[in-house]
């Protein structure tokens, strides 16, 4: 690994002139096998399930289901691993992970394509958003990796041991880059368990991590529905579980590690408020409303699913709002135009539309576009709710679809009221012009991040995470460091 490359030389240089349009130059293997000690393997089951376009149904893949005899075999193999890697100078750590960012940017086309056919996304997100994200992680933390004396100044510093990994199905590259990098950067090994229904980036990243050269058994990654990361939850030689999903599962996490010695990390579900003052930029304000909620067909934890705006804008703000919906294309991924994606599932299509209709039956005032839909896949429009209450159901449940509720409020301590009247805590989203009601509001609010005059903007070096029922713990930044850390 030379240490001559420059990475601003590098991002430099990675453009796109355009979205991927075919598959024609992609390779997606017809069978997967488990990525255990540097190598991909036939699980011990010998059963493997399919993952599926959602745009259209088709099969994508077979895919390794690991056992617990499986879980087994990749954790010792990150044991064995451990001693040598947590042995290297941390400079040499920090090549490695470096040379894993370099190579998520020399296969982005790929990595970007794959992402959009396994979750349903556009592929202008894949493309411009989770992919450089993903890369940027690891560039960030293989700079951390032998500066740790400098960020815990008079503490001496060790890894924990093995990491265990669970990641969602909303952003599959990313959420792995998230666990992955800052783990490997303070000296832990880790089994990386992906979500059953988009696997398939992270077996791609485990193809990327073989031809880094790192060392075996330092990253593996099993394949699975829930089961596989119960197996690796309640493993006892797991020093460490960090998960992402849904709170439900996170709260059975918690309960299977109770009185164990594992260190634990969850970011969970969220409702996040967005909040838009009568003094904003409202035409900005659309836009921004628009991402909060509608990127990623909703599947983000921390999407703006509650608006609230100053009663003396809100018919206006609403008027726009429709308008901009009407613009929006609901569609297929691959298409470079598409705003709105396929729903990743057809179990998550039901639930959200479960949830529509429940809307309904409280009597909110539902809003759709007159949109033409596919025939073929699983797909929601974008819907908001007019006319709800802080007790109905689709204003304090997490829906994870395109489904936006709105309400009015009149004053400041008034929406501070009602946007942490939630169960959850990750987010929320203010638009105003005086910079001192966003201090305020910042303050105020219950929230673990809080945009100004933006949302869903995300960056290597900020801190990411909720409290109450979001989880605890944070990613990213220098705090993602500390949840894979002792002190002695």
């Amino acid at each position: 690994m030379d240490g001559t490359d420059s990475q601003e030389v590098f991002i430099s240089n990675w453009e796109y002139d355009q979205a991927p349009e075919s598959q024609d130059h992609i390779k997606i293997d017809k069978r997967y096998g488990l990525f255990i000690d540097g190598k991909f393997e036939e699980p011990k089951s010998k059963k493997y399930f399919q993952t599926t376009d959602p745009a259209n149904g088709k099969v994508l893949a077979k895919v390794a289901e690991a056992s617990e005899t499986d879980v087994d075999r990749a954790v010792k193999a990150a044991r064995k691993a451990f001693k040598k890697w947590s042995g290297l100078p941390a400079k040499e750590r920090g090549k490695y992970i470096f040379r894993i960012a370099r190579l998520i940017q020399e296969r982005a086309r790929e990595l970007a394509v794959i992402e959009s056919l396994d979750g349903g996304k556009p592929i202008r997100e894949s493309r411009d958003i989770d992919i450089p994200l993903a890369a940027n992680h690891f560039f960030y933390y293989a700079g951390w990796a032998d500066k740790l004396e400098y960020a815990f100044p008079g503490r001496k510093v060790k890894p924990l041991g093995v990491a265990g990994q669970i990641i969602p199905w909303n952003f599959p590259l990313l959420m792995a880059a998230w666990k992955l990098a800052p783990a490997l950067a303070t000296g832990n090994t880790v089994v990386l368990k992906p979500a059953e229904t988009t696997p398939l980036t992270a077996l791609k990243l485990a193809e990327i991590i073989r031809d880094s050269d790192l060392p075996n058994g330092v990253v593996n990654i099993v394949t699975g529905a829930g089961e596989t990361g119960a197996s690796l939850v309640r493993h006892p030689d797991v020093d460490k579980i960090a998960f992402t999903g849904s709170t439900a599962v996170g709260k059975f996490i918690r309960k299977t590690i109770a009185g164990t010695s594992k260190k634990l990390t969850l970011e969970l579900g969220g409702k996040g408020a967005n909040i838009i003052f009568e003094d904003a930029a409202l035409d900005q304000a659309v836009e921004g409303i628009v991402n909060a909620i509608f990127f990623n067909q909703g599947h983000v934890c921390c999407a703006g699913s509650r608006l609230f705006v100053q009663e003396s804008v809100a018919d206006l703000v609403i008027s726009k709002l429709k308008i901009r919906l009407n613009s929006l294309f609901v569609g297929d991924p691959l298409d470079k135009n598409t705003d709105i994606g396929a729903i990743n599932s057809k179990k998550q299509l039901e639930t959200i539309r479960k949830y529509i209709e429940i809307g309904k039956s409280e009597g909110g005032q539902i809003y759709q576009p007159d949109c033409t839909l596919p025939k073929k896949g699983n797909w929601c429009p974008p819907t908001l709710f007019l006319g709800v209450s802080q007790s109905h159901r689709i204003v304090q449940e997490e829906i994870f679809g395109p489904v936006l509720t709105v309400q009015t409020f009149r004053t400041i301590d008034e929406v501070i009221e009602k946007a942490n009247n939630s169960p959850y805590g990750l987010s929320a989203g203010v638009w105003t012009d005086k910079g001192s009601k966003i201090f305020h509001l910042t303050k105020k609010l219950k929230a673990g991040v809080v945009w100004a005059n933006t949302y869903n903007k995300f960056d290597a070096t900020s801190p990411f995470g909720g409290y109450k029922e979001s989880g605890f713990g944070r990613e990213g930044g220098l705090h993602g460091l500390k949840p894979y850390i002792k002190f002695e």
